[in-house]
């Protein structure tokens, strides 16, 4: 099995690998077209933005700060809900702004942590990384599925987890079709809620204890990786449910982590459908021979939209992954850059006649995925 870089293909193949623990698949490998004149033209301006501008890829102040905003949103959120909140209003909304302020912990803190894109030095990437221990997920499985994996085979069917819903829905045209999906533009957007619970809850320890993630095996977190696995879990319940349980009874506690939970898993599945499961999104497939029409950077914009970007509140507050599209081509850089970098990818992507796709606002993309829905619940969509 060949080495993957996904975020700097040079071979036309791909396959999936981490550079310590390698994922394995029982399907054939996709392969990837060699043409990457589109890549390398779009670095080599990209490259020149940052000179001509002197702003920095990582380690940015403005990023910084934003982590100690985000942080204290938590932090108030939270101490008020626990240790404040004298009734059910006061709890509802404070249980609204903790599952906000976890949702933007995981798009802008961990995402760039997770990615290298946060800070030159190793160790800040993982401190900012584990972050997404402490809210109940697990940075080890997520660098895993998410940056080898769903990075390199974004929206192909049977190899990009984060489209498979399994038979509760149906993302892609090339998924079976249940009769019951032809409501799911109504009913997803409350099984939307339940993600964070889900992960936090069942999917770890399902790939912990099963090796497994998908169709794709998983080595077990061994080492400081098992630690910081085991450590997360426990400081997980114990923000969640044992602190709070010191001065409330059982069910409102229950109930007000529900309420937030929900929130976090609506804000984090809804930005990560307007990206990829929309109207003017790709479903490509490889051909027989496993291998793909476009070249890996290409694909990547293909199978992504951006939406509302030039909305500074939803950049803020999602990580600039309303920057999709820039996101997929650069995750290594900060996402602070995202919006300069945009004007660079959308100006390239005309030249070079590559597809490139946005949502001017928030409304437009979220009909766009609700359409999408519906058109995939209905029969004979191919």
């Amino acid at each position: 099995m060949h080495k993957v870089e996904p975020m700097a293909p040079t071979s036309p193949s791909f396959s999936v690998e981490t550079q310590a623990d390698p994922l394995h698949q029982d399907e054939i490998r996709v392969k990837f077209a060699s043409d990457d004149l589109f890549l390398k033209v779009l670095r080599q301006r990209v490259d020149q933005m940052f000179e001509t501008t002197g702003r920095r890829r990582r380690d940015c102040l403005q990023m910084y700060l934003k982590t100690a905003v985000i942080f204290g949103w938590f932090a108030v959120s939270y101490g008020f809900l626990v240790f404040w909140a004298a009734n059910w209003w006061q709890a509802t909304l404070l249980a609204i702004s903790l599952g906000g302020s976890l949702a933007c912990i995981g798009f802008a803190i961990q995402h760039d942590g997770s990615h290298c894109a946060y800070s030159r030095r190793r160790w800040v990437n993982n401190l900012m990384a584990i972050s997404l221990d402490l809210i109940g997920g697990s940075s080890y499985y997520w660098q895993k599925t998410h940056n080898t994996v769903h990075h390199t085979f974004t929206n192909i069917t049977g190899h990009d987890g984060d489209i498979d819903l399994g038979i509760l829905g149906r993302l892609s045209p090339h998924q079976p079709r249940m009769r019951f999906h032809r409501l799911q533009h109504l009913y997803l957007w409350v099984l939307y809620g339940l993600v964070s619970i889900k992960w936090q809850l069942f999917d770890d320890f399902h790939s912990f204890f099963s090796g497994k993630n998908g169709r794709f095996k998983i080595a077990r977190p061994k080492g400081w990786n098992l630690v910081v696995f085991v450590v997360g879990k426990l400081s997980f319940v114990t923000i969640a449910f044992v602190i709070p349980m010191l001065t409330h009874q059982w069910l409102p506690v229950l109930v007000f982590f529900l309420v937030a939970s929900f929130i976090q898993g609506l804000l984090l599945s809804v930005v990560f459908q307007l990206a990829h499961c929309v109207e003017e999104a790709d479903f490509p497939v490889p051909d027989s021979d496993a291998e793909m029409e476009n070249a890996w950077a290409v694909h990547q914009v293909a199978t992504t939209v951006n939406f509302a970007p030039r909305n500074r509140l939803i950049t803020w507050f999602t990580g600039s992954l309303n920057h999709q599209v820039e996101h997929h081509l650069f995750p290594k850089i900060s996402h602070v850059n995202y919006p300069a970098i945009s004007v660079v990818v959308e100006q390239t992507c005309g030249e070079l006649g590559v597809k490139y796709s946005s949502h001017q606002t928030l409304r437009s993309s979220l009909w766009s995925h609700f359409r999408w829905l519906k058109k995939m619940g209905r029969p004979a969509v191919d």
